[in-house]
């Protein structure tokens, strides 16, 4: 009898570890095959037929679709350079350049993968729209009021998240350095 109850409760643990690690993984995802550049992440093989088990568990738990490796690549950011959160009641500044490509967007999510509602119904920018310095770069500010030039509404809540896609670039699995793809810098300007 005792066997019975100490094997059962082995069976028991074992289930319950199992299955909150997948569900952890299939939430919050791995770091298996990201590329990070600056604040930014990527997972390159994520729209490949060769994305790893806990990769194709995420998306399909999310229901995202993820750009094919062909067409593109997104990366995301949650945090500035200096590692600290992106605070929606701080100026948060996405300024230089990006890596080459045919076209890209950048979006303001929250940490759900949610547009932040605002009374603009702004949520993000693209290559074609941003307005930019003589030298080519740009700089877009993220805060809870408006600003002049580039600006996104954050609706001053706690905690959002950036995604950059690159559409029709060379960015990829091959891509290892800054110097590899410049990517933008990401800077708290101002907190109250």
């Amino acid at each position: 009898m005792r066997l019975i109850f100490t094997t059962i409760l082995v069976l028991a643990i074992a289930a319950a570890v199992g299955l909150g690690l997948t569900w952890a993984t299939a939430t919050r995802g791995t770091d298996l095959g990201t590329l990070t550049i600056g604040a930014w992440t990527a997972q390159p093989r994520i729209g490949t037929t060769e994305i790893n088990p806990y990769a194709r568990a995420t998306v399909a738990r999310s229901g995202e679709l993820p750009i094919g490796t062909g067409d593109g690549i997104s990366f995301i950011a949650k945090a500035d350079d200096k590692k600290r959160p992106l605070d929606g009641r701080c100026d948060v500044v996405v300024s230089g350049v990006t890596p080459a490509a045919r076209f890209w967007t950048l979006t303001l999510y929250d940490t759900k993968g949610r547009l932040v509602a605002n009374a603009l119904q702004r949520y993000g920018f693209t290559s074609e729209e941003v307005v930019r310095n003589a030298d080519g770069s740009f700089a877009i500010r993220m805060a809870a009021r408006a600003r002049s030039g580039n600006w996104l509404p954050t609706a001053g809540i706690d905690r959002y998240q950036l995604v950059l896609r690159l559409y029709d670039t060379p960015v990829g699995v091959a891509t290892r350095t800054q110097r590899d793809a410049p990517m933008p810098t990401i800077a708290t300007a101002g907190c109250p």
